[in-house]
């Protein structure tokens, strides 16, 4: 593991140990923010490092990005739209309770995707038919759009907000909106979140869920650029 993963991953089990800490709440707070800036792009944060995203996408190209390169693979297209998807739907619908990141600004037409949810009970096929037509550029710029959402709703925590339990209300508007489809290969999300607090869903899936699923997408783009 480089040195940068290593760091990410000791100040992750730091974030743990104190988020819920009244008084490290400031800092929580920080280091949060600075957690989820990694798993971005430099773009979304406008800051000059490079970041975890920033390496998934240099010398990416759109065949490596569609690409399944493996039977029971995922493709880098289908990841980033889970990732974003998830990130848009827990901090958008159950922390906040306003309107999605896709609801908005027509990214359904911009990204040209037919599909809402998070793809986790999408088959082989059904991930390679939105990796082969979701525009490659509008997924960047839709993720962009939702990581600068979340750090706006942080920005405006207090305390108190950290220890706050899903509504089941939210919970349901999730299923209602299509964004986690009822079924057996997805709808465990829905208990999954349900048993957490607001700052349960910071840990997981703003911060750990993009770096884990980042890192898996660099894996499969070495996988398609060696077979090319």
């Amino acid at each position: 593991m480089d040195n940068k993963r290593a760091l990410w991953n000791s100040q992750q089990k730091l974030l743990r140990d104190i988020i819920l800490k009244p008084d490290r709440f400031d800092e929580a707070i920080k280091l949060c923010l600075d957690q989820h800036l990694m798993v971005h792009s430099s773009e979304m944060s406008q800051i000059s490092a490079v970041t975890f995203e920033d390496e998934l996408w240099e010398g990416l190209d759109e065949l490596s990005f569609r690409t399944m390169p493996t039977v029971k693979d995922e493709t880098v297209a289908w990841s980033l739209w889970h990732l974003t998807r998830i990130e848009d739907i827990t901090m958008n619908i159950l922390v906040a309770d306003e309107t999605q990141i896709i609801n908005t600004d027509n990214w359904i037409e911009r990204m040209n995707v037919n599909v809402l949810d998070t793809g986790n009970a999408m088959t082989d096929e059904e991930i390679i038919d939105l990796s082969s037509n979701i525009d490659m550029q509008e997924l960047r710029n839709y993720r962009i759009a939702v990581g600068r959402k979340t750090r706006d709703i942080i920005q405006q925590f207090k305390p108190a907000d950290l220890k706050r339990k899903m509504e089941p209300k939210r919970l349901q508007r999730i299923l209602d909106e299509g964004a986690v489809l009822n079924v057996d290969g997805a709808k465990w999300l829905i208990d999954f979140w349900g048993r957490k607090n607001v700052a349960g869903i910071l840990l997981m899936p703003v911060t750990r869920h993009n770096l884990v699923h980042i890192n898996e997408s660099m894996n499969i783009k070495k996988k398609c650029q060696k077979i090319k």
